[in-house]
């Protein structure tokens, strides 16, 4: 990550086999240690769930602050999914995973909010897991505050589109002299108006 703009790489591998419901068997499991869903590691049965597990890695390294697997700690806390899962749904525990160096200064119901959907992605069952839309719709709350009206994308265009006036609108009619204002131009203060 630099300056929080995040750098994937390796994600997407359902993409590269079947669409929809199907799912596709690989010979040789290929990614990231850390990254690959249990039945994908298990089996070589690849899903759009197993993105969806990828994805909670990914979550949880960017709650932790801590890479998938940490060779440099010894035993079951190298891998993080395994060392973080306990801590996840516990509000009152969560500070423990929460990467140290934001010092605690970040918002607790939203960092609740991100752990529980990490949690669902992180889920054994693939089927348990959420759908990446239903992902992406919590990440999207977690984002905007409950008081902020939501609107659509189409909405949020329309309503920020410039403003376009037709040549047409500026002109005056052609059956229509102008005449001067017998009065003077006087211009007139704000309250006035």
């Amino acid at each position: 990550m630099q300056e929080f703009n995040s750098k994937l790489s390796d994600f997407g591998l359902a993409k590269a086999g079947p669409t929809g419901d199907r799912t596709h068997v690989s010979t040789q499991v290929m990614g990231t240690q850390g990254y690959a869903a249990p039945e994908y590691v298990a089996t070589g049965r690849l899903t759009a769930k197993s993105d969806v597990y990828s994805f909670g890695v990914v979550m949880l390294e960017l709650l932790s602050g801590r890479r998938a697997v940490d060779k440099t700690i010894a035993g079951v806390d190298q891998n993080l999914v395994d060392w973080a899962k306990p801590y996840l749904g516990d509000k009152r525990r969560l500070f423990r995973i929460m990467d140290s160096k934001l010092e605690g200064q970040y918002p607790q119901k939203g960092a609740f909010m991100a752990a529980t959907l990490a949690l669902q992605c992180l889920n054994r069952e693939a089927k348990a897991r959420p759908a990446m839309i239903d992902v992406l719709a919590t990440l999207e709350q977690i984002e905007a505050p409950k008081q902020a009206p939501r609107i659509s994308l189409s909405e949020h265009q329309r309503l920020h589109a410039p403003v376009r006036r037709s040549p047409a609108r500026n002109r005056t009619p052609s059956n229509v002299t102008p005449t001067a204002s017998p009065l003077p131009s006087v211009r007139q203060s704000p309250r006035a108006r």
